[in-house]
């Protein structure tokens, strides 16, 4: 039988660029020097770095973050997280298959919201738990694997390796972060922003949802309200 559990999103960073910030930084001066990029990345010192990435990302020009890739490990999200998470199109997905991986002892997440009525906790458990057994059931009677999963709800857990290059993961985060996401991927992604900032703090100091990376909402009358607090402390402070 599946277990039912509270999310638990569990991120890693498997690889990145080795020195991503320096790559880029050589990408950017490529553009503007007849030297190669390999003698640029050796002659670039920190501050030059800095200053390089600061002007790129106020300009708009982002184009040279794409050189920078980074690879996490995703477990613990549900196949509705999944949903969301593959509509961001410059990105490589390789997902635990339905098909081919027999989810006989699978988890199955469980809404914060649902958790704190226990009344209802208690009828989607059961729900779950008799999803669970007749899907069981269906592997015991022959039924292949890709056929039997058609009775798993889409709080079904899954895994993923998911790769992102910089830029792409800096407008990941502006939707992802944002308080308007749904709670799995908002989750998933603040612990990827956490990864990435580990090995490349410059380039994601300021990203997140864009009220902070932008300082704009795109949210309109369904805002969080963020925008607008933050907007009167700035205003307060001018």
């Amino acid at each position: 039988m599946g277990r039912q559990e509270e999310s638990v999103v569990r991120v890693e960073l498997l690889s990145y660029t080795g020195d991503p910030e320096a790559v880029v930084v050589a990408a950017i001066r490529q553009c503007y020097s007849s030297i190669g990029a390999r003698e640029l990345k050796k002659k670039t010192d920190k501050e030059t770095q800095r200053r390089l990435l600061a002007q790129i990302m106020a300009s708009g020009h982002t184009s040279t973050l794409e050189h920078a890739s980074f690879t996490f490990v995703i477990e613990g999200i549900s196949r509705t997280a999944e949903i969301h998470l593959v509509r961001h199109r410059i990105a490589s997905y390789s997902i635990q298959s339905g098909r081919y991986v027999k989810r006989g002892k699978t988890k199955y997440t469980i809404p914060p919201e649902i958790i704190k009525n226990k009344i209802v906790l208690k009828k989607y458990k059961n729900y779950l738990k008799k999803c669970q057994e007749f899907y069981n059931e269906l592997l015991e009677l022959g039924f292949k694997a890709e056929d039997a999963r058609m009775v798993q709800p889409q709080s079904v857990q899954i895994k993923a390796v998911v790769t992102m290059n910089a830029r792409a993961l800096r407008h990941f985060f502006e939707l992802r972060c944002c308080q308007r996401a749904q709670w799995e991927i908002r989750e998933m992604a603040n612990k990827m922003l956490l990864e990435v900032k580990k090995v490349a703090p410059i380039i994601f100091e300021k990203a997140g949802a864009s009220c902070l990376s932008q300082k704009i909402c795109w949210e309109g009358d369904l805002s969080c309200g963020l925008y607008k607090s933050l907007r009167g402390r700035l205003g307060k402070r001018g």
